[in-house]
Protein backbone atom coordinates (compact mmCIF):
# COMPACT_ATOMS: atom_id res chain seq x y z
CA UNK A 1 0.00 0.00 0.00
CA UNK A 2 1.34 3.48 -1.34
CA UNK A 3 1.64 6.57 0.55
CA UNK A 4 -0.36 10.27 0.49
CA UNK A 5 1.39 12.45 -2.52
CA UNK A 6 2.27 15.29 -0.94
CA UNK A 7 5.41 16.62 -2.92
CA UNK A 8 6.59 17.33 -6.30
CA UNK A 9 10.36 18.11 -5.97
CA UNK A 10 11.97 19.65 -8.99
CA UNK A 11 15.50 18.66 -9.69
CA UNK A 12 18.30 19.10 -12.30
CA UNK A 13 21.11 16.57 -13.96
CA UNK A 14 23.67 19.05 -12.40
CA UNK A 15 25.63 18.71 -16.00
CA UNK A 16 26.64 21.55 -17.95
CA UNK A 17 24.70 23.89 -19.60
CA UNK A 18 24.09 22.26 -23.54
CA UNK A 19 25.20 18.71 -22.21
CA UNK A 20 22.16 16.33 -22.84
CA UNK A 21 21.67 13.27 -20.81
CA UNK A 22 20.13 10.30 -21.27
CA UNK A 23 17.86 7.90 -19.23
CA UNK A 24 20.64 5.35 -19.26
CA UNK A 25 23.27 7.59 -17.98
CA UNK A 26 20.68 8.49 -15.00
CA UNK A 27 20.01 4.57 -14.78
CA UNK A 28 24.06 4.19 -14.74
CA UNK A 29 24.60 6.99 -12.06
CA UNK A 30 22.27 6.35 -9.99
CA UNK A 31 21.83 1.94 -9.92
CA UNK A 32 25.66 1.41 -10.91
CA UNK A 33 27.84 0.06 -7.81
CA UNK A 34 30.34 2.79 -6.53
CA UNK A 35 32.59 4.16 -7.13
CA UNK A 36 30.84 4.05 -10.64
CA UNK A 37 27.17 5.03 -9.77
CA UNK A 38 25.49 5.69 -6.14
CA UNK A 39 24.40 1.59 -5.77
CA UNK A 40 20.47 2.77 -5.55
CA UNK A 41 18.17 0.34 -6.26
CA UNK A 42 16.20 2.76 -8.58
CA UNK A 43 16.62 5.70 -10.24
CA UNK A 44 15.81 9.15 -8.62
CA UNK A 45 13.21 10.94 -10.89
CA UNK A 46 10.32 9.47 -12.27
CA UNK A 47 10.31 12.19 -15.37
CA UNK A 48 13.49 13.98 -17.19
CA UNK A 49 12.86 17.25 -19.40
CA UNK A 50 15.18 17.03 -22.13
CA UNK A 51 17.08 20.13 -23.57
CA UNK A 52 14.90 19.89 -26.69
CA UNK A 53 11.78 19.70 -24.04
CA UNK A 54 10.85 16.36 -24.63
CA UNK A 55 9.94 14.60 -21.26
CA UNK A 56 10.93 11.10 -20.50
CA UNK A 57 9.38 8.87 -18.35
CA UNK A 58 11.59 7.19 -15.89
CA UNK A 59 9.97 5.49 -13.72
CA UNK A 60 6.11 4.32 -14.49
CA UNK A 61 3.04 6.07 -11.84
CA UNK A 62 -0.53 5.59 -12.31
CA UNK A 63 -0.73 9.55 -11.88
CA UNK A 64 -3.36 9.01 -8.91
CA UNK A 65 -2.55 10.81 -5.72
CA UNK A 66 -0.50 7.94 -3.77
CA UNK A 67 3.17 6.90 -4.51
CA UNK A 68 2.86 3.54 -4.86
CA UNK A 69 6.21 1.02 -3.75
CA UNK A 70 6.74 0.42 -7.43
CA UNK A 71 6.61 4.60 -7.96
CA UNK A 72 8.87 5.11 -5.71
CA UNK A 73 12.21 7.02 -6.65
CA UNK A 74 15.15 8.38 -5.29
CA UNK A 75 15.09 12.14 -5.61
CA UNK A 76 15.57 13.14 -1.81
CA UNK A 77 16.32 10.89 1.47
CA UNK A 78 13.44 10.83 3.65
CA UNK A 79 10.89 12.21 1.02
CA UNK A 80 10.66 9.52 -1.45
CA UNK A 81 7.56 7.42 -0.23
CA UNK A 82 5.94 10.88 -0.31
CA UNK A 83 7.42 12.87 -3.45
CA UNK A 84 7.03 12.70 -7.02
CA UNK A 85 10.55 13.76 -8.63
CA UNK A 86 11.05 15.72 -11.86
CA UNK A 87 14.46 16.70 -13.67
CA UNK A 88 15.66 19.06 -16.26
CA UNK A 89 19.15 18.48 -17.95
CA UNK A 90 21.21 20.94 -17.18
CA UNK A 91 21.89 23.10 -14.27
CA UNK A 92 26.03 24.10 -14.44
CA UNK A 93 27.83 26.26 -15.87
CA UNK A 94 31.39 26.02 -15.73
CA UNK A 95 30.89 23.92 -12.29
CA UNK A 96 28.30 26.25 -11.08
CA UNK A 97 25.32 26.11 -10.09
CA UNK A 98 22.85 28.13 -12.51
CA UNK A 99 19.31 27.98 -14.33
CA UNK A 100 20.14 26.55 -17.80
CA UNK A 101 16.95 25.75 -18.71
CA UNK A 102 16.68 26.03 -22.51
CA UNK A 103 13.02 27.99 -23.70
CA UNK A 104 11.60 24.11 -24.38
CA UNK A 105 13.05 23.18 -21.37
CA UNK A 106 11.33 25.88 -19.55
CA UNK A 107 7.87 25.62 -21.67
CA UNK A 108 8.20 21.58 -21.03
CA UNK A 109 8.44 22.40 -17.12
CA UNK A 110 5.66 25.05 -17.01
CA UNK A 111 3.37 22.39 -18.93
CA UNK A 112 4.45 19.54 -16.52
CA UNK A 113 4.09 21.80 -13.00
CA UNK A 114 0.94 23.17 -14.57
CA UNK A 115 -0.77 20.06 -15.43
CA UNK A 116 0.40 18.31 -12.00
CA UNK A 117 -0.89 21.15 -10.17
CA UNK A 118 -4.26 20.76 -11.69
CA UNK A 119 -4.70 17.39 -10.90
CA UNK A 120 -3.40 17.64 -7.41
CA UNK A 121 -3.63 21.34 -6.28
CA UNK A 122 -2.58 19.95 -2.41
CA UNK A 123 0.61 18.49 -3.28
CA UNK A 124 3.45 21.04 -2.19
CA UNK A 125 5.76 22.13 -5.39
CA UNK A 126 9.41 22.55 -4.52
CA UNK A 127 13.15 22.54 -5.33
CA UNK A 128 15.24 20.28 -4.05
CA UNK A 129 17.35 22.56 -2.35
CA UNK A 130 13.96 23.58 -0.39
CA UNK A 131 13.65 20.58 1.59
CA UNK A 132 14.84 20.72 5.01
CA UNK A 133 18.18 19.74 5.68
CA UNK A 134 19.02 19.81 2.07
CA UNK A 135 22.14 21.12 1.31
CA UNK A 136 22.38 21.22 -2.44
CA UNK A 137 21.62 23.88 -5.01
CA UNK A 138 19.55 21.69 -6.92
CA UNK A 139 17.60 22.93 -8.68
CA UNK A 140 19.90 25.91 -9.35
CA UNK A 141 16.30 28.16 -9.60
CA UNK A 142 14.20 29.66 -7.44
CA UNK A 143 11.45 27.71 -7.64
CA UNK A 144 9.08 29.62 -5.50
CA UNK A 145 9.61 32.81 -7.61
CA UNK A 146 9.03 30.71 -10.21
CA UNK A 147 5.81 28.56 -9.45
CA UNK A 148 4.62 32.76 -9.13
CA UNK A 149 5.55 33.65 -12.27
CA UNK A 150 3.80 30.62 -14.06
CA UNK A 151 0.29 31.31 -11.60
CA UNK A 152 0.78 29.06 -8.79
CA UNK A 153 1.00 30.85 -5.83
CA UNK A 154 3.01 29.22 -2.97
Amino acid sequence: MGKQLAYLVIHCTATAAGREVTAGEIRSWHTSPPPAGRGWQRVGYTDLVHLDGRVERLVENNEDGVVDPREETNGAAGYNGVARHVCYVGGTVNGQPADTRTPRQRDALARYVLDFHARHPGVKIVGHRDLPGVKKACPSFDVGAWLTSIGIGR
